[in-house]
């Protein structure tokens, strides 16, 4: 072969990888400034977050403190209403999340539904969900057998006395007795006048 034989002339390398750098460049920065306006202006994703739930209405997912653990959070306090929290699991657009903060504004719910919003859900506890959760499920019944509801207390602001806590016969008064005001009363009025 002969050294003075010239080869054909080659494409313009240089220039081709530049264009491709470029391209990428542009791709990368589009990419990047759509997810910016989608996620920072928009906030068009979903949130899922474990809520309140209320365990004599709803079956809920259990969580109990672990007595081994010393990490704060989980350790147990001895405290029944910290060491266990009955919980559900809730998804809502971030959109749709009011921007206020619930320990400070109790009228601030931001995982409650609209009717009909997309995105939005609420999980309840059964026997698939609580295998994802490594927890167990409350049951409303057996939860109010073990916890019955407090009888209401009635309290009179004007009255020095304490509250009274209504009963099913009769009325209870201060000291815990209740009024005699049956029908033995008048029984015994109409006796002394024969």
């Amino acid at each position: 072969m002969d050294n003075n034989e010239k080869s054909p002339p080659k494409a313009d390398q240089p220039r081709a990888e530049k264009i491709l750098i470029w391209v990428f460049v542009v791709l990368i920065a589009a990419s990047v400034g759509v997810t910016y306006w989608r996620i920072m202006l928009k906030r068009d994703y979903v949130i899922s977050s474990q809520v309140e739930c209320d365990p004599t209405m709803e079956k809920c997912f259990v969580w109990e403190c672990d007595p081994a653990s010393t990490v704060d959070g989980e350790k147990c306090t001895g405290d029944a209403e910290t060491d266990i929290w009955y919980y559900k699991l809730a998804e809502r657009n971030a959109s749709k999340i009011p921007l206020c903060d619930p320990a400070k504004d109790e009228t601030c719910l931001p995982f409650v539904c609209e009717e009909g919003e997309k995105d939005c859900s609420e999980t309840l506890c059964d026997e698939e969900t609580k295998i994802d959760q490594g927890v167990e499920c409350s049951d409303p019944v057996e939860y109010l057998k073990a916890n019955p509801p407090e009888e209401e207390v009635i309290c009179d602001p004007e009255a020095e006395e304490d509250c009274e806590v209504p009963e099913e016969e009769g009325e209870a008064t201060a000291d815990g007795s209740t009024d005699a005001t049956d029908s033995a009363t008048p029984d015994a009025e109409e006796g002394e006048t024969l």
